[in-house]
């Protein structure tokens, strides 16, 4: 592509002169930047009158030494740009829109934060959205749903008349807008439908250094002794279970894997004199949970009350 059809005007006058070959420019845009880099020079010479052709001699040295032919018109064109700062670079001044480039081209530096501080945000949005929203807006329906596991595996009128009393309980909280009562009630639900689908075998602990019985001297009664006989929960695949005990000393219900039934001396008695015999419950099983029941099936007589600790 020739370069004779590209034009630039470099006339220190307002009125544009006649065309120059793009080679030409190019000079002139070299030559001021040869003065900006020679400060001290510019300064000396152009501020004073009569010196800018003594600053022309200077820039042929300059460039003759580099082996470049610099013509007069060039040099001149170079000066008068220099004067009029035709080259320099001038910001644009302060806007919105200048703003909104600085932190677009910036957005490497902050965007990070910004989309940490984002994700953080939604991520504490779908926390609270799953574990508090949703389950409010289903907790009728979820209710209603437990209610009738209850009721479908109750395998006695005690169980059913519980679910009874715990579903009307969260039916009247979700009417009056009662949202924890509601909850409340459905978990007692919940926890009364696992308590009946568990299935167990009651036996007396007998083993080394643990005790299969104790006895208590009531604080109501100090002429009294009231005897326990220690079990544990088996499960089908042979584990020991946690269940909720009411502790008939303190009150308190307790999850414990190992608890006191009350019998009486003469059951305690037997056992005691079982074990004695070799060291060995022949008859440990005490008695029998099955799915559907509340409560087991006792093998032993016994009050049901329990002590936890002893």
């Amino acid at each position: 592509m020739s370069t004779e059809g590209v034009t630039a005007t470099v006339s220190g006058s307002g009125e544009p002169k006649a065309s120059q070959p793009l080679d030409d420019v190019m000079l002139a845009m070299d030559v001021v930047d040869t003065l900006r880099r020679r400060a001290r020079l510019v300064e000396r010479e152009l501020d004073a009158e009569g010196r800018e052709q003594d600053l022309k001699q200077r820039l042929h040295k300059i460039y003759a030494a580099q082996g470049i032919e610099v013509p007069d018109h060039v040099l001149e064109a170079g000066v008068a740009a220099l004067k009029e700062e035709r080259f320099v670079y001038k910001p644009p001044p302060e806007s919105f829109a200048i703003r909104l480039a600085r932190l677009y081209v910036s957005r490497a530096r902050w965007g990070k934060w910004v989309m940490g501080g984002f994700a953080a945000l939604l991520a504490t949005w779908l926390v609270y959205h799953f574990t508090v929203v949703a389950p409010r807006a289903d907790l009728p329906e979820r209710v209603e749903a437990a209610y009738q596991s209850v009721v479908e595996l109750a395998a006695g009128n005690e169980a059913a008349h519980q679910a009874e009393q715990l579903y009307q309980s969260a039916r009247s909280a979700l009417r009056n807008g009662d949202e924890a009562g509601a909850q409340t009630a459905f978990e007692s639900l919940r926890d009364l439908y696992d308590t009946l689908e568990q299935t167990y075998t009651l036996q007396i602990v007998s083993r080394p250094g643990e005790k299969s019985g104790v006895w208590r001297v009531p604080d109501a009664n100090p002429d009294a002794r009231n005897y326990y006989i220690i079990v544990e929960a088996v499960s089908p695949d042979g584990s020991t279970l946690q269940l909720p005990v009411v502790n008939e000393e303190t009150g308190r219900i307790e999850r414990v894997s190992k608890w006191g039934l009350r019998v009486e001396e003469e059951v305690f008695r037997r056992i005691a004199a079982d074990k004695q015999d070799d060291g060995i419950i022949q008859q440990r099983e005490f008695g029998v949970k099955r799915s559907g029941q509340l409560k087991p099936d006792y093998r032993i007589a016994t009050t049901g009350a329990a002590i936890t600790q002893w």
